[in-house]
């Protein structure tokens, strides 16, 4: 184990995540709606979120569970997912080492595509300080590269490394 290279190491994961929290946003500026599963679709993303039909790189945006407890310490209160605006919270894997992966949550098969980055909404949402709090702590951003049903409790397992390109240099 000691005479790894660093891409053998990052595809090391001691165990796999779970899918903890579901939400979707039917329309700009709405509240988060909790839902127990979604369908997610490789042209739509989840179906009844707003960016249904989005073929970007932001189809879907996962967060970090554990990162509600530091949000909680630099608030100062306690945070709830749909505040953040998110629409998967995941627990027991760094996301963050999720860069240039595939992944299945499910039924369903993701690429990473970028970092999800605090918007100003963070600010009224949280309170003062709400966007400073956020960041490095908002997710990632992913695509859907094969559909079927997420439901809570799914268990996340990253995919046999690909040579995966670097979508648009984002991460």
């Amino acid at each position: 184990m000691n005479n790894l290279s660093l891409a053998e190491l990052m595809q090391l994961f001691p165990q796999s995540g779970e899918l903890v929290w579901i939400g979707v946003r039917p329309a700009r500026g709405e509240p988060m709606i909790t839902v127990n599963k979604v369908l997610a679709d490789q042209r739509s993303g989840l179906i009844g979120d707003r960016y249904n039909g989005s073929s970007g790189k932001r189809q879907v945006t996962l967060m970090q569970w554990e990162h509600l407890s530091v949000l909680e310490s630099i608030m100062g209160k306690a945070i709830v997912p749909e505040l953040l605006r998110r629409n998967l919270v995941i627990k027991g894997i760094n996301l963050l080492a999720l860069k240039n992966q595939q992944f299945r949550i499910g039924e369903v098969v993701f690429q990473t595509s970028g970092y999800c980055h605090p918007c100003s909404k963070m600010e009224k949402l949280l309170g003062f300080g709400g966007y400073n709090a956020m960041r490095g702590h908002g997710g990632l951003t992913a695509q859907v590269l094969s559909g079927g049903v997420l439901r809570v409790g799914d268990d996340l397992t990253v995919l046999p490394h690909r040579e995966i390109p670097c979508v648009n240099n984002i991460l």
